[in-house]
């Protein structure tokens, strides 16, 4: 008989389950021990590199892009002298340090301004070969490193000019708060770049002066730390099922200083797309950030929870599998034995009957079934009178037992024991780093925006009275590809007429654009925003290029891990753009969050500033706003950005072992309805329906054909039963007189298969 199913398996696998999770619960969901710097301070910090990584690998690729692109449309115009080029530049840009236009065959410097542009180390014999205008990095006598740019001037008759961009590779709008420094390194593990550690000479005292270099050398060593991770394969650095960033990031501890832990984030520079590669990208650069965080270390769990719960689990657990050996398997198991001795012939001893249930019952009736094989009539025989008390307790009743005790294990750990309530500890570095980088993101859209006006300038610039409307549409379609921030670009003339367009309709086309503000929102009142930028075309009578931005754009900013929900609001509070589902132009979810993007709004000197608030009434959770504080037309949009996160999905030790004993109870309460069901699918209810038919076979029902449906001890059963049937029913043809004989070898044998 095949054992694959019946009552067995699921016994055993369930003692297995029960044991394997007391061991879990002991050892594995137990206290990580030391816990005075939770892991969520280490894992913001690696949110924090990101931010960094994202933000200066946008500026750089923008950085060669603009480039690029001016170069094109000053070359694709009628000639112009590189002073001209470069003013027109530093008009419309102020992203670059220096700049330079020299002439490739004979190296003259035609023009330049800002700072003096390291030329010297330029090969102007590769610049011809592939790869050979890609962005370089060059280190200055004074061991400052500037990254060169570079674009080709060409105009037919006229020699061709190289234009050349210098900048260096300090972050721009990083939000650093206090005690926080960021780097950036090369291959090599060497510091190209750093901020936020001061110098010796800057500082007072000797103890600061200490600290300084303590923090120098730490720096340098989480350089070289994270410059040996950057060459590993991304996926292997995260976690599964984390996603998020595409490039390798992670985490690193350092040394204290004075009871402060240095505790640092890495992140690669990483395109935004999965599988390509831009610009910056290729330059092998990776940002360290670093940031003293206080320790608690009084601050720890105790493992005493997890041992006394996981004894309980082993005394719970082997009193329900004693009640499912005790009542449920031994009694079938008598059934199948002695269903089995009364097909060999034995019919001298009564059937051995069970004290309850549907085995009971079943005992009785092979009871009477022998009575009948030894000539009894069946009405003699008689049924057996109704149970009482327990003997009425059927088999489904004693899995609700069991189970009833195996939840009372699982159920107090799902719902009330090991709760974090609103007293939970909050690290106020976590209250810092939202705040920070709600700031940065705040400064990311504004920069975007700007951007994005400048070049809406630049194209006006470029085109002239003279412009025919194809050779606007050219303009306009090099613009429109090389940036997806803009879902239509098109030139209005005074009267609000569209006299070229690429991209989607014009939404906000009217009369008198040039006397618009250079960025404005649009579209209130209706369902999707309508952010248009507007630059004056000079010489063309109240001429403008008009762009309108993608509200996509501005929400895939926001797509930041780490931050919770992001949202963009306008002066009056409303909605603009978020990270998740929203309604425009509606108001934030709550009047707390409200209240805070009033606060930040509000002007501390000069301007407004940041805020982060940590709540705790009605579930504890960090919010942050930041307005628009910088310069540039998007200021005047008077926006703020708003992000908030419930504490409770950080990684923080109590709501850590709030997880881990909700991880533990659904584990329990997974064993016990997987096994528990198994046994009611393929034992309680196949044992009720064939206590009724055996019942009704005591009874003198010789027609109803048995059929086996399992190869288990619930179908041996029914197969030893039909062969009764089947030898009761030939008993009636013969007629026979005195003791029976014992089923024949044909009866036998289709037992034993």
């Amino acid at each position: 008989m095949s054992l694959l199913g019946g009552i067995r398996p699921p016994i055993a696998v369930l003692s297995a389950l029960l044991l394997s999770l007391a061991a879990v619960t002991a050892l594995v969901l137990g206290p990580a021990g030391d816990t005075s710097l939770p892991k969520a301070v280490q894992t913001s910090q690696q949110h924090f590199a990101e931010d960094g990584a994202i933000a200066l690998r946008a500026s750089i690729d923008e950085s060669v892009t603009d480039l690029d692109r001016a170069a094109g449309l000053f070359s694709a115009g009628d000639p112009v002298s590189g002073d001209t080029v470069l003013d027109k530049l530093g008009n419309t840009y102020q992203k670059w340090m220096g700049t330079a236009v020299i002439e490739i065959r004979s190296g003259k410097l035609v023009a330049a301004r800002g700072e003096t542009v390291p030329l010297t180390s330029l090969d102007r014999s590769t610049l011809g070969a592939e790869g050979g205008l890609a962005p370089r990095m060059v280190r200055l006598e004074n061991g400052e490193v500037r990254l060169l740019s570079f674009a080709l001037l060409s105009w037919p008759g006229r020699p061709q000019l190289l234009l050349v961009a210098s900048n260096s590779l300090k972050f721009p709008g990083i939000s650093l708060g206090q005690f926080r420094a960021i780097a950036v390194v090369d291959r090599s593990g060497a510091i190209l770049s750093s901020d936020g550690i001061p110098e010796p000479e800057q500082v007072l005292t000797e103890l600061q002066r200490k600290e300084v270099a303590a923090s120098t050398k730490q720096l340098k060593s989480f350089a070289k730390q994270a410059s040996a991770q950057a060459g590993r394969q991304p996926l292997s650095t995260k976690e599964p099922g984390s996603g998020g960033y595409l490039g390798v990031s992670g985490s690193l501890l350092g040394g204290t200083w004075l009871s402060d832990r240095s505790v640092a984030g890495y992140a690669t520079l990483s395109s935004p797309q999965p599988g390509e590669s831009t610009t910056a990208t290729a330059l092998g650069l990776t940002v360290v950030a670093m940031v003293k965080v206080a320790e608690d270390p009084t601050r720890s769990t105790s493992s005493v929870f997890w041992l006394v719960a996981a004894g309980a689990l082993l005394v719970i657990g082997g009193i329900a599998v004693a009640v499912l050996l005790g009542t449920v398997q031994r009694p079938l198991i008598r059934l199948f034995l002695e269903s089995r001795r009364l097909t060999r012939g034995d019919l001298d001893r009564p059937v051995s009957v069970p004290g309850y249930g549907e085995a009971r019952r079943i005992g009785t009736a092979l009871e009477r079934l022998r009575r009948q094989l030894l000539g009894e009539p069946a009405e003699d025989t008689g049924p057996a009178p109704a149970g009482r008390g327990l003997r009425r307790v059927g088999t489904r009743a004693l899995l609700a037992v069991s189970a009833v005790l195996l939840l009372a294990w699982s159920v107090p750990l799902l719902l009330v024991l090991n709760r974090a309530d609103g007293t939970v500890v909050v690290p106020q570095q976590l209250v810092n780093d939202q705040r920070e980088r709600t700031d940065t993101l705040t400064d990311r859209v504004r920069r975007a925006l700007n951007e994005g006006e400048a070049d809406l300038q630049s194209v006006a610039s470029l085109i002239g009275d003279r412009t025919t409307p194809a050779e606007m549409t050219k303009v306009l379609d090099r613009t429109l590809n090389q940036h997806l921030r803009y879902q239509s670009l098109y030139v209005v003339d005074a009267s609000g007429h569209v006299v070229a367009r690429v991209g989607d309709k014009p939404r906000e086309a009217g009369p008198k654009p040039a006397e618009a503000d250079p960025l404005r929102l649009l579209g209130q009142g209706g369902t999707k925003p309508i952010v248009a930028g507007t630059a004056e075309i000079p010489g063309r009578d109240g001429s403008a290029v008009v762009g309108e931005f993608r509200i996509d754009f501005l929400n895939s900013m926001l797509k930041r891990p780490g931050l919770g929900v992001v949202r963009v609001v306008d002066d009056h509070g409303q909605i603009i753009a978020g990270n998740t589902g929203y309604l425009a132009f509606q108001s934030l979810p709550s009047e707390r969050l409200q209240d805070l993007v009033l606060a930040a709004g509000q002007k501390v000197g000069k301007s407004a500033h940041p805020a982060g608030v940590l709540y705790r009434e009605g579930g504890v959770q960090i919010a942050a706003a930041a307005p628009f504080v910088g310069g540039g037309p998007a200021k005047k949009l008077g926006w703020t950005v708003v992000s908030w996160q419930p504490a409770d999905r950080l990684a923080i030790p109590e709501y850590d072992v709030q997880h881990r004993t909700v991880l533990a109870g659904l584990l329990g309460a997974a064993a016990a309805v997987a096994c528990l069901g198994w046994m009611h699918i393929v034992v309680a209810r196949p044992l009720r329906a064939l206590a009724d038919q055996a019942e009704a076979l005591a009874d003198g029902d010789r027609r109803t054909v048995l059929f086996p449906r399992n190869h288990d001890e619930v179908g041996a059963v029914t197969r030893a039963l039909e062969v009764l049937r089947q030898y009761l029913q030939g008993q009636r043809r013969d007629r026979p007189t005195g003791r029976r004989r014992a089923p024949d070898t044909a009866h036998e044998q289709h037992v034993r298969n």
